[in-house]
């Protein structure tokens, strides 16, 4: 079942891009956090979506939120990718695709490709937005846009 706007996200843990242990409980209740699912590393969009919120992380801070990145790939893969276009954010690897369940990120393309899907979430855990488009650059707007509501 897909988390829903004014859900509190439960707490959940993985492993970062450097191989740490990361822990939600750390973050949920305590920071806003702009959680964002994407296909893959070194795609073209999945790039441009990443390089954009590290072109943007500042403005992020800034307005008191953390950016999370999570795909299924290896946290070698993280790693290189994080070093390659210096992404000063978390990249969690969740290959066994237990966050995209939790969360309830589907598909897109025929269920042929992970989706990508952003969650905002605000200090006290509480999901207020989702939102769901292939296009990368969309939803660094979009999250930008809600954090300065705020």
């Amino acid at each position: 079942m897909a988390l829903q706007i004014g859900d509190i996200v439960p707490n959940f843990t993985a492993k970062d891009n450097y191989g740490n242990d990361f822990d939600s409980k750390d973050y949920l209740g305590k920071k806003t956090l702009v959680i964002y699912f994407y296909p893959k590393n070194d795609t073209r969009v999945c790039t441009e979506q990443a390089c954009s919120f590290r072109d943007n992380y500042e403005d992020f801070k800034a307005l008191g939120a953390e950016v999370i990145g999570v795909s299924s790939d290896t946290i070698d893969s993280h790693q290189q990718f994080s070093e390659k276009h210096k992404l000063p954010f978390i990249l969690l690897s969740d290959s066994s695709k237990k966050l995209r369940k939790l969360f309830g990120v589907p598909n897109d393309l025929l269920g042929l490709i992970p989706g990508r899907v952003t969650y905002f979430v605000d200090k006290n855990g509480m999901l207020l937005l989702v939102f769901n488009s292939m296009s990368g650059k969309i939803h660094i707007e979009k999250a930008l846009e809600i954090l300065k509501r705020m």
